[in-house]
Parts: C-alpha cells; structure tokens; sequence
C-alpha cells in the first residue's frame, strides 16, 4: 500500500500554480524543494514514499540552509544573494508548522527535565532530557536553540 503525501501533493499543487502566474521566485524554490524531496525518497537502499512527517523534515532542513546561507551571504558582502535565500527561506517556511517561541521551548524543556526526574543530576542528563523533547519540537525549533535551553535548565 503507497502512502501519498498530502504535503507533498499541495506542494506539486502550488508549484503549477506558480509556474501559471509566472511567479518565479515561488516556482523555483517549490522546484528546488520537491527535487530534495525526490532525493530523499531515492536515498539509501531502497525507493519509498516518505510521509508527511518525513517531507516535514527535508523542508525543515532546507528552510535551515537557506537561513545559513542567507547568513553567510550577508557577512560576505553579498547582499542580493543574501536577500534571495532569505526570500526562499520565507517561501519555504509557509509550509512549516508555526515555530515555538523561546517560552515554549522552556516550557518543554522544563516538563522533560521532571519528566525524566533529570533535576539534581547536570549535564550528564542531556541526552535523556532531548530524547524527551526532540519529537515534541521537530520541525518546530531548532535543534541548537532546544540543546541551548536544555543546557540552561540543567547547568
């Protein structure tokens, strides 16, 4: 039985859209997107269909280059380069679930701390606390933001 992703399908969706309304930012950054889906599916041993959580994670990733990118670009001087990933970023972003804000995340990372009773023990309880709280974020914040508050708590 294939699983078709409803994710996946709005993004084929909007791509026509876009190449319709001759919008080309929108086109070549759903492109770009779908072909980073396609590579996942192909990877490793086998072909399959990747779920919505899966294409959640490659446009997770990909949004995560295009803010490092547009980063790099802007330190480096090149700001017309810096503003196009930054405009990739945006457009791949309104197919992301709304990311937590910094209290969320400290809210999380506060129940997984009693959660896992990892109160009194330090950082050697870092890996159990982002066992905890890594499903609960995953492509709603970044992993360095999470590990960030996690060592706050627990230091």
């Amino acid at each position: 039985m294939v699983v078709m992703s409803a994710l996946k399908d709005r993004l084929r969706a909007d791509l026509t859209t876009a190449i319709k309304a001759r919008d080309e930012l929108r086109s070549s950054t759903l492109r770009m997107v779908l072909t980073a889906i396609t590579n996942a599916e192909v990877a490793g041993k086998e072909a399959r269909e990747l779920s919505d959580e899966d294409v959640l994670g490659v446009l997770s990733s990909e949004a995560k280059r295009r803010r490092e990118a547009a980063t790099a670009f802007a330190e480096g001087g090149r700001e017309e380069m810096a503003a196009k990933e930054a405009a990739e970023g945006e457009v791949i972003a309104e197919y992301l679930p709304t990311p937590l804000t910094e209290a969320e995340i400290a809210a999380l990372v506060t129940a997984a701390v009693e959660q896992t009773g990892a109160a009194g023990e330090g950082m050697r309880a870092m890996g159990k606390v982002m066992g905890v709280v890594t499903p609960q974020v995953k492509g709603r914040a970044d992993g360095g933001a999470v590990a960030a508050e996690v060592r706050k708590q627990l230091g």
